[in-house]
């Protein structure tokens, strides 16, 4: 199957073309879709330069203004040509090389969607508050949607294409993961876990999460429990 990368960018040129790389190296990726979100550094020209280059397999996108990781991935999903569709954060979070067991699953063709869970191997966590909202947020959306998850905010999560197409996304920020979570199960669509490594990074280094983003996810996975 073709597998299309949606890498949301907002002011990552630290890490861009380290992760870019990353990306293009599983030799696993048969489209990078990058959408800049109105980005104030050097985020732009860096993504121009990696586009132009002979390697590249690279549409890049843009909005103005700043809208959020949601509205990014609406974006992006517009350009997805390929059979299965990836998030990939714009930082070093986490690690490309996991795409092959994250891909592996859909050779079950009742495989639709598959999370790459942090939760279900050790890994560092950026915060005790940040895991523990995790945690809370995977234990909410089990007793509303009759699911089994460990991980609903992680990034991985991958999606047959037109599934994901076809869900109607709306949210604009971070709500995108418990909008997409809940639609799906919803759905009665059974989201499928495999382990992965988390390399967490601190607020000063970058990281942009933050704790009233956990009371919208909330808010989120109870708006969609009850409405379309």
């Amino acid at each position: 199957m073709n597998i299309s990368v949606i890498i949301p960018v907002y002011n990552e040129e630290k890490t861009l073309e380290q992760i870019i790389s990353k990306v293009l190296d599983t030799g696993l990726v048969y489209e990078i879709i990058c959408v800049n979100d109105g980005s104030t550094d050097n985020s732009q020209k860096i993504l121009e330069k990696i586009q132009a280059s002979e390697k590249s397999h690279i549409k890049l996108l843009n909005h103005k203004h700043n809208s959020g990781k949601g509205a990014s991935i609406i974006t992006g999903l517009k350009e997805v040509s390929g059979d299965l569709v990836l998030i990939q954060d714009a930082d070093l979070e986490y690690d490309p090389n996991q795409y092959k067991k994250l891909f592996e699953l859909f050779k079950n063709p009742e495989v639709q969607v598959v999370y790459g869970s942090r939760n279900l191997i050790q890994n560092p966590k950026s915060t005790y508050a940040f895991y523990i909202g995790g945690v809370i947020l995977s234990k909410i959306t089990n007793v509303l949607y009759s699911s089994e998850i460990t991980d609903e905010s992680t990034c991985y999560k991958v999606f047959k294409a037109d599934l994901l197409k076809n869900l109607n996304l709306k949210e604009k920020g971070f709500e995108f993961c418990p909008e997409v979570t809940s639609k799906i199960l919803k759905r009665k669509i059974k989201i499928y876990e495999i382990p992965i490594t988390y390399f967490p990074r601190s607020t000063k280094e970058g990281k942009k999460i933050k704790w009233r983003d956990g009371i919208k996810a909330i808010w989120t996975l109870f708006k969609y429990k009850f409405s379309e």
